[in-house]
């Protein structure tokens, strides 16, 4: 049974100029239960980690800043956010629901967060609408309940995972991957495991030859016993945002490869969506509902 961390609070804290990209945590999962790809069974509603854990991955004095509303108009700015009490809650509850969704995927092989993707959050910083890095505070949940001894976090949204790759730079069980846009935001990069920086205008072939090429080689190299998938559909052509040129079949194919791969090697996946924002929110949704319709037919 596919598991599916979701909570309204995802999206309705939210004020009414980032709605728009929003809307697609609701439409997904009635996109899915339409299909009959999905039961209200499917859907969860996280709940609120425990400091601690977000402590694993946060330092404290910024942990207690976000948490108090304290802080600086500078770090507002940088999150792209207005802040809120609520707007904290939604990022706990992403949060929580990758952790349960991880703790599911070590049963039955694959789990959902209809958010998440949360990775420019740093150690100690929020940026680009992330205040808590979602995988990395699960990743490092695992670690610690010793449920895994080495992970891999695939991230192929196309805005690089700078706020992970800084918070696992000095940390040899988790290996970052990261194969984004070269020339788009985060304009500061960070230093992944592996960064595949793309020229504009990368299509369908050099991006799957590309993926092909090393995402066997690093699970050869690393060894994970558990993997983190951010399925950013940003890399699409018709993003408003990405740079790219990946058909919806292009993007498609991605998701096939990751998720056939870990399927094969019998290695446990959390799948966090990430960021989508072409003008069409059929074509997000599709793109998003896509990577289900692969998950469906390959562990249902």
């Amino acid at each position: 049974m596919l598991y599916i961390a979701y909570d309204p609070i995802y999206i309705h804290p939210l004020p009414e100029g980032h709605r728009f990209p929003m809307l697609k945590y609701e439409l997904i999962p009635e996109q899915l239960l339409y299909e009959g790809l999905i039961s209200q069974d499917n859907l969860h509603s996280p709940g609120i980690p425990d400091e601690s854990v977000i402590l694993l991955s946060h330092r404290k004095e910024y942990w207690e800043r976000l948490r108090d509303q304290k802080l600086s108009a500078a770090e507002i700015r940088r999150s792209g956010f207005p802040m809120s009490e609520t707007l904290v809650e939604r990022e706990l509850r992403i949060a929580q629901g990758t952790i349960n969704g991880s703790k599911h995927a070590l049963k039955y092989g694959v789990a959902f967060n209809i958010a998440g993707g949360t990775h420019h959050a740093g150690s100690d910083w929020a940026e680009g609408f992330c205040l808590l890095n979602d995988q990395a505070i699960a990743a490092n949940y695992l670690l610690s309940e010793t449920l895994v001894r080495r992970i891999l976090i695939v991230d192929l949204d196309v805005h690089q995972g700078n706020g992970t790759a800084e918070i696992f730079r000095n940390e040899d069980r988790v290996y970052t991957f990261s194969m984004h846009a070269e020339k788009n935001f985060p304009f500061r990069k960070e230093i992944s495991d592996l960064d595949i920086g793309l020229e504009d205008g990368t299509g369908d072939d050099e991006y799957l030859d590309l993926l092909n090429s090393n995402l066997g080689s690093i699970i050869s190299q690393h060894q994970p016993d558990f993997i983190f998938y951010l399925a950013g559909v940003d890399i699409l052509s018709t993003d408003r945002l990405g740079k790219l040129n990946i058909s919806s079949a292009g993007c498609k194919r991605r998701d096939e490869i990751v998720l056939r791969t870990c399927k094969n090697l019998n290695i446990p996946v959390q799948i966090s969506m990430g960021g989508g924002y072409s003008p069409k929110l059929s074509d997000i949704v599709d793109a998003h509902c896509n990577t289900y319709r692969i998950a469906h037919d390959l562990y249902c």
